[in-house]
């Protein structure tokens, strides 16, 4: 009886061995899978724990402290590849919105364009080869407005009409065989602002250029800060005890050889609600973003309705023209009184004048792609409302779609294999980790902070509780500026950082980007490239959007 005894013993302690080096061969299978690591890192049999610093179990373990280092690498790598996953589709829509609204501006510019000079080539043909120019150097300028470069727009306006006098004056007001001289047309075109020869239209269109102008720079603004949130995010750097949480989590059960278990949902939300509580601190600020966005969109009407004002210049200036033909006598005796009789060109080196008709080509007429301006902007925020509540719930749907086991029967609770978590699962943001049982939260990502100032600012500017001066926007700026952050969470030798040479890691958040003005004479044409048949200008290269990054 004693010799069966002994060799049943002997059965036993050689069936759990065997049993538990298929454990690590499992272990060693998934990971080279998943990539952690060389596979010389596993012990060939289970061993002690003993140098475990997460991982810590009473039984025999198939990892050493090497393989605990490559794990939590791969748990924070797991981490980011979800976040950059789970935002994928919200980055993608504000991006190709960014690119459909700019696209939108450079065509409803271009027709505009072709409208005003169509309006010289039917109605004042005479003088619409001389006016192209002008009429170019207009819509140039409301383009680089539009797209972020703080020119005065009374000014460009303005500059226009100067321009515009001397041919309204020498072909409709005081017409003759002979076009002037250089001298005079300069007299004329010097007194533009004084004998105000097109009444108050150039202050109305100033006007409008500038109110529909900015809400349009503005949700432009807005979407590219919308793009850096996301961005920000996606790369949150993960605190210390963060980290240790996530391997804890997701690898050390494969230490036990469980490598197919999913932690319970409770102990997951823990978990993601701990790591991700800065970025839930979003959520409120977010939520604003949006409801400001469908208020700035519902406003953009009527004076503020971009290609309203657009489409609608050609007949300002025809508008403008018109109001000098009345006030000829006026201006005749104000330009004779100031600059003199005219002084005509020789009458032979006046050249035989062909249709404008045939000497202008017209651009290709265009319009805006996918529709009204309005209509694009209704689907847009349609869209992105679905998106409402995505900073507040992203714990939850990371752990519910992706991370946590949907058998009721067993999971992981950190420790061991059980039928359901039994502790306490907290709420979302800062103060609600002080009785999170999983991961302790020391305080808010610094660099989180600093995106939420500039969600406020954009906020404000949305709301119109905060734009300086009709047609110019701020710059925006985070209240605590933009120093360098790092989390609290110190890379260590229990990151595998210095294995992976990622070394000390900083982070800066960059400011808006947004055109510079230029200096008049160091402004540039429109580049124009052709897509899909249509010519369009070379939109802005998207904030934060980088090949590769969608």
């Amino acid at each position: 009886r004693t010799l069966a005894l002994r060799e049943i013993s002997t059965y036993k302690k050689t069936f759990l061995r065997l049993g538990s080096a298929n454990k690590c061969d499992e272990v060693r299978k998934v990971f080279q899978l998943r990539q952690i690591g060389p596979s010389h890192l596993l012990p060939s049999n289970p061993r002690p724990g003993s140098d475990l610093q997460v991982c810590v179990s009473k039984n025999s373990t198939c990892c050493t402290k090497k393989m605990e280092e490559r794990y939590q690498v791969a748990a924070r790598r797991d981490i980011q590849n979800l976040l950059q996953t789970s935002s994928s589709s919200l980055k993608f829509l504000i991006a190709r919105n960014v690119a459909a609204f700019q696209e939108s501006f450079e065509a409803l510019l271009w027709q505009a364009e072709n409208y005003t000079i169509t309006l010289f080539q039917d109605l004042y043909h005479s003088m619409a080869d001389q006016a192209a120019g002008p009429v170019q150097e207009l819509f140039t300028d409301i383009s680089l407005f539009l797209l972020g470069s703080e020119f005065s727009v009374d000014e460009l306006v303005q500059r226009f009409f100067d321009a515009l006098f001397p041919l309204v004056y020498d072909h409709l007001i005081s017409p003759s065989l002979g076009g002037v001289s250089l001298g005079h047309a300069e007299c004329v075109r010097s007194l533009s602002r004084s004998v105000r020869p097109f009444g108050g239209v150039p202050g109305d269109l100033a006007d409008q250029i500038a109110r529909s102008g900015v809400s349009g720079k503005l949700l432009l603004q807005a979407l590219h800060l919308g793009i850096e949130v996301i961005n920000t995010t996606d790369h949150l750097q993960l605190s210390r005890e963060c980290r240790r949480a996530l391997l804890k989590m997701h690898y050390c059960p494969h230490c036990q050889g469980l490598t197919q278990s999913k932690p319970c949902m409770g102990y997951c939300i823990n978990v993601m609600r701990g790591c991700l509580a800065s970025m839930a601190e979003i959520d409120i600020h977010w939520r604003e973003f949006v409801r400001s966005l469908e208020g700035l969109s519902a406003r953009m009407h009527g004076p503020q309705d971009l290609e309203q004002v657009l489409l609608g210049i050609h007949r300002l200036v025809r508008d403008a023209v018109r109001h000098a033909q009345e006030n000829g006598p006026r201006l005749s005796a104000q330009v004779y009184k100031l600059c003199g009789p005219p002084s005509r060109k020789p009458a032979q080196s006046v050249s035989i004048q062909h249709s404008s008709r045939e000497s202008i080509p017209l651009k290709a007429s265009v319009r805006a792609p996918g529709g009204s301006l309005a209509n694009r902007r209704k689907d847009f925020l349609s869209s992105l409302r679905l998106y409402l509540t995505y900073y507040g719930g992203l714990a939850d749907q990371l752990c519910a779609s992706d991370l946590a086991s949907n058998d009721a029967m067993s999971c992981w609770n950190g420790t061991e294999i059980v039928k359901s978590y039994t502790l306490r699962v907290v709420g979302n943001g800062i103060k609600a980790q002080i009785a999170n049982p999983e991961v302790k939260v020391k305080g808010a990502d610094p660099v989180i902070n600093q995106i939420i100032d500039k969600l406020k600012h954009i906020n404000q500017l949305l709301q119109g509780k905060s734009i300086p001066k009709l047609g110019s926007l701020d710059q925006i700026e985070t209240g605590s500026g933009d120093a360098e952050g790092r989390y609290s969470g110190d890379c260590d030798d229990e990151d595998g950082c210095a294995g992976s040479g990622a070394g000390e890691v900083k982070r800066k958040v960059s400011r808006v980007s947004k055109c510079k003005s230029l200096p008049s004479h160091k402004k540039k044409k429109r580049k124009k490239s052709v897509t899909h048949g249509v010519e369009s200008k070379t939109p802005l290269q998207l904030v934060g959007v980088k090949k590769g990054h969608w």
